[in-house]
């Protein structure tokens, strides 16, 4: 059996991904959204379930919100709601994508009454994070245009520039803005926040509080995201990441679940670059969960990404650099792929039950009947899902 050294998994029980809130809710393609029984009803219900993620892993020690999805009467009462379950209150997420007004843009529209509509919802999601002492606002944009000549695009930029340089300037002392990008849909001609240059671009023009947010499945096909990962954090400006997977666009698969080698190789760059338990980077889960059920779709998330940092903890860095120094092509590719191969599930199983975990997080979740409780007991209500 692999043995991981002490220094590996003391940083692994230093590592913690934040769940998203809307992974718990119904979801579907663009042809449907299914429901499923014991779909949480409200924002309490949510971050019940992603406390059970953290229950069985000790992984997920924060939950993000979605704004208005989880708008609740007491964010103080929210809060005490997830310190009680034993996790907190992460980033809020803004949503200028659903309202009609937003049509033609939000953050970048002509109009300036809408622009201002936009902003004044940053200004409400900073409140929002006063309430819950949530340090990072993430901003992703649906924005753009369809066909050629339909808009001046640089005048977007500087609009969106603009309205960003107002939110930024209401953030408090701790707090940040995390601006994610995404390179097509809805916006299929151009897009106003199509790719990382042009997010550090803006969050570069922001000031020291302003970062760029990755999404694993936010690429073209073939783009080398390590690549990425590596340059804005030896930029300074990787704030966070959404991990999924995808196989043809932005799926929001379970994360590894199309490619756990690339998932190795950032995990590798993160490493490699100072990110991991860095206080400065946010490890975040952006998923959702179509035809399996949330709570067990989270968890094979996070513990995932437990095991492809574990492997990749586990490159000899030493040999490495000496066959890269050597130029020895095919010893360093070596290197790369005896950690890949490397199974570290026994260790890994054996490690959690000396914390009092179980050796087998799925197993004992599927064996502790809360999913049979919650489809029993939430009956009733509309069961959120997007826009809910």
């Amino acid at each position: 059996m692999t043995t991981l050294t002490d220094d590996i998994l003391t940083q692994l029980e230093g590592q913690g991904i934040e769940l998203p809130s809307w992974a718990f809710g119904n979801s579907g393609t663009r042809f449907r959204v299914f429901g499923t029984p014991g779909t949480p009803r409200d924002p309490y219900e949510k971050i019940a379930d992603a406390a059970q993620v953290n229950r069985y892993t000790a992984l997920a020690p924060s939950v993000a919100l979605h704004i208005p999805w989880d708008k609740v009467d007491s964010y103080d009462d929210l809060r005490a709601h997830a310190e009680n379950l034993g996790v907190k209150l992460g980033t809020v997420n803004s949503n200028t994508f659903q309202d009609e007004d937003y049509k033609f843009g939000a953050l970048t529209h002509h109009d300036a009454s809408i622009r201002q509509k936009a902003i004044d919802h940053h200004f409400e999601c900073i409140d929002i994070m006063h309430a819950t002492g949530s340090r990072d606002l993430k901003i992703w944009l649906a924005e753009g245009s369809n066909y050629p000549g339909q808009n001046d695009m640089r005048a977007r930029q500087d609009r969106l520039n603009d309205s960003l340089q107002q939110i930024y300037a209401r953030l408090g002392d701790e707090q940040r803005l995390v601006l994610e990008y995404k390179f097509f849909e809805p916006s299929f001609y151009h897009t106003d926040v199509p790719d990382w240059g042009t997010s550090y671009a803006q969050v570069a023009s922001l000031g020291e509080k302003a970062m760029v947010c990755l999404d694993t499945g936010h690429h073209a096909p073939g783009t080398n995201i390590e690549f990425i990962v590596m340059q804005l954090l030896r930029l300074g400006k990787l704030g966070s990441f959404d991990f999924n997977s995808r196989f043809y666009a932005d799926d929001d698969l379970i994360v590894g679940a199309a490619d756990p080698f690339q998932l190795f190789r950032i995990l590798f760059e993160v490493i490699r670059g100072g990110g991991l338990n860095n206080p400065d980077v946010a490890f975040m889960l952006d998923q959702c969960h179509n035809i399996e059920d949330k709570i067990p779709g989270q968890m094979r998330s996070v513990l995932n990404v437990q095991e492809m940092t574990a492997r990749a903890l586990l490159v000899d860095r030493d040999a490495l650099d000496a066959a890269q120094a050597a130029n020895d092509v095919l010893a360093a590719n070596a290197v790369f792929m005896d950690a890949f191969y490397t199974d570290v599930r026994p260790a890994l199983a054996a490690w959690r039950e000396s914390r009092g975990l179980p050796a087998d997080p799925m197993a004992a979740y599927a064996a502790s009947g809360y999913q049979q409780k919650i489809a029993d007991e939430r009956v009733g209500g509309t069961q959120a899902g997007w826009g809910a």
